[in-house]
């Protein structure tokens, strides 16, 4: 099992909008751009194979700092291990992390790299290399009824046998990965202390979106 005592105080980071990796949930990234590309590589060497997520602030439409994933980032982000690698015959990379640990950005760190790299702090992310997390105030039925209305509000599919069997962890982070969210909502989603509280903001964002497309189809 990785302790905290395994993981680097410094780590290169992806700042992508609207990409969420949360603790021992699974994200598949396509990787083509030069930069991610060196990072990639150079991911690759290390013991760790460590890619922190990060998402960007929003920044102007113009000018300084608005080019997607240049701009500040938000102070929380979630470590992810390469577990999955293949090369495609242009030179792309098609790879999927596995989720560590959540990290708070120390500094940002000056180099001579073409992507960015953080000084990290893994303090008061305990829980995240623990085992999987429980929900014991998770109405199931309640929840999964609220989610069939937001599906059918929006003609999606879904497995329902899948997900009445699904362990509480793996269903509330794996539709707040999947759902069709904001970078903000994400964000929110990423610092929620605990399964419980993340569940409970899953809700609330569900639950809004129901009521902007209701509204949307009474006008």
């Amino acid at each position: 099992m990785t302790r905290f005592s395994d993981l680097p105080d410094a780590i290169p980071v992806f700042p992508l909008p609207g990409a969420l990796l949360l603790p021992r949930a699974r994200l598949p990234l396509h990787i083509f751009e030069p930069r991610y590309l060196q990072m990639l590589d150079d991911c690759l060497k290390t013991d760790t194979r460590l890619i922190g997520m990060v998402q960007p602030m929003p920044v102007p439409a113009t000018g300084p700092g608005a080019e997607a994933g240049s701009g500040a980032l938000h102070r929380i982000g979630c470590a992810g291990r390469i577990t999955q690698f293949s090369e495609t015959e242009d030179g792309r990379y098609m790879i999927t992390l596995a989720g560590m640990s959540r990290f708070r950005v120390v500094e940002e760190l000056e180099g001579f790299q073409p992507y960015r790299r953080c000084r990290v702090s893994w303090d008061g992310f305990s829980r995240d290399l623990g085992g999987t997390e429980r929900d014991d105030t998770f109405d199931r039925e309640r929840f999964l009824a609220l989610l069939d209305r937001y599906f059918a509000a929006r003609q999606l599919q879904a497995d329902w046998e899948t997900l009445r069997e699904a362990e509480d962890e793996l269903l509330v982070n794996s539709l707040s990965m999947l759902l069709d969210f904001g970078p903000e909502d994400r964000q929110a989603l990423l610092e929620a202390p605990s399964l419980a509280t993340r569940r409970e903001t899953l809700v609330t964002l569900i639950e809004y979106g129901l009521r902007g497309g209701e509204e949307d189809l009474m006008q």
